[in-house]
């Protein structure tokens, strides 16, 4: 696995046989990020179950001022460790070893916020969308943040989520990403 644009383009990252991680593939993440072209630029991106890390340090490649990355395996968590290293993204990234809903909740009472926030929870699990409404509850994104939300193919999107309303949604192979917008000015409406 590389990295397939930006600044680290053809940087290889460290490998993760053995992990029960589901990396998204190059062609999914070259499709993602073509979407996000215009609001990456100094982002504070959120990585959710992160896995090999390689969204939000693709994310860094392409112009994102600063990468949290939020995995609970600890294997994992030191594999995304060792990509941030290898990539030279220390300054810039921050790795939590820790649970994705309790991370959300934790990041929000801190008043982090985020501009982009990608969801790669397990297929086949309920966790994608449970992250999503705890997004959309706690509110650790910025005024018209971009939540991107990963599922299997078979699986639907929610229309809205909160205040999470969704723009589009793409199919690609056994991948199914839905881009979702955080506006909260519709709850003081």
């Amino acid at each position: 696995m590389r990295i397939i644009g930006g600044e680290r383009r053809g940087q290889k990252l460290a490998q993760w046989h053995g992990l029960p991680i589901r990396p998204l593939r190059d062609r999914v993440r070259t499709a993602l990020f073509d979407v996000l072209v215009d609001v990456l630029p100094d982002a504070v991106f959120l990585d959710l179950f992160a896995g090999t890390g390689a969204v939000g340090l693709e994310a860094l490649s392409r112009g994102a001022r600063h990468a949290t990355f939020v995995e609970n395996s600890p294997r994992a968590a030191r594999l995304i460790r060792e990509n941030v290293d290898r990539l030279e993204y220390r300054s810039r990234a921050e790795v939590l070893f820790q649970d994705a809903l309790v991370a959300v909740r934790e990041l929000a009472r801190r008043g982090r916020m985020f501009d982009v926030c990608f969801i790669g929870a397990p297929y086949e699990t309920s966790l994608g969308h449970t992250a999503l409404a705890h997004l959309s509850l706690h509110r650790p994104l910025s005024e018209g943040a971009v939540v991107v939300l990963e599922l299997h193919h078979k699986d639907a999107m929610r229309q809205e989520q909160g205040l999470l309303h969704l723009e589009m949604e793409r199919l690609y192979g056994e991948t199914r990403l839905g881009y979702y917008r955080f506006v909260p000015s519709l709850a003081d409406a």
